[in-house]
């Protein structure tokens, strides 16, 4: 995040690099702000609050969002950074490296297996955005199913990293594959974005992807 500076840009349409940081700076450390980020009641004071921080200086921002959570808050209690974080942070780190052109890198076995563990949980939440039973699988077989009863299956493969992506909005710019009946396919895309085949790293991210 430090090198692509205040004003790069990221997936999360709107934003600058410095509004991400800002974002992530009030999630853990002002928890009366944080709530309005997915309560839409208090989306107001959220947004004051993070316009309010996205003003300071972005170096400190970043140096903020590096020194961890203050010591009171709620994510520094025993296993709440890990099962809080990992998927939030993989998922903003990549809204930055991806909002320009690109090279897919590799992830860590243990990075890519933690993701795995999440996608069941990142797996209901995406699939309430669409209206269809979602099938993700992983190179190696597994596989994840969220069913919604009557509804067509669109099977979802990719790495973990890609899978988790994908159910976050941003699958315009994931290395994911989805198998289906074209209708129910193009349902999927309308909500949750899929790759476009003629388009490289550099494509148009689609919708609005989930902060």
């Amino acid at each position: 995040m430090a090198a692509a500076g205040p004003e790069g840009p990221t997936l999360c349409e709107g934003w600058v690099a410095r509004d991400l940081a800002a974002h992530l700076v009030v999630r853990e450390g002002r928890p009366d702000a944080a709530a309005g980020i997915r309560v839409g009641a208090l989306a107001g004071w959220t947004e004051r609050v993070q316009g309010k921080v996205a003003g300071r200086g972005y170096e400190g921002l970043v140096k903020s969002f590096r020194s961890g959570p203050p010591a009171w808050s709620p994510f520094n209690l025993p296993g709440v950074d890990g099962a809080a974080n990992l998927v939030e942070f993989f998922v903003h780190a990549e809204d930055v490296r991806r909002a320009v052109p690109f090279e897919p890198e590799p992830l860590s076995p243990e990075l890519a297996e933690a993701l795995w563990k999440r996608v069941p949980a990142v797996a209901r939440f995406g699939d309430a955005r669409a209206p269809l039973s979602l099938r993700l699988v992983h190179p190696d077989g597994r596989e994840v199913s969220v069913r919604r009863r009557g509804t067509p299956v669109v099977t979802v493969r990719g790495e973990p990293g890609e899978l988790v992506l994908f159910l976050y909005g941003r699958g315009a710019r994931a290395a994911v594959t989805a198998e289906g009946a074209p209708e129910a396919v193009a349902t999927l895309a309308h909500v949750l974005p899929l790759p476009d085949a003629g388009a490289g790293a550099g494509a148009d991210a689609g919708t609005e992807p989930v902060a």
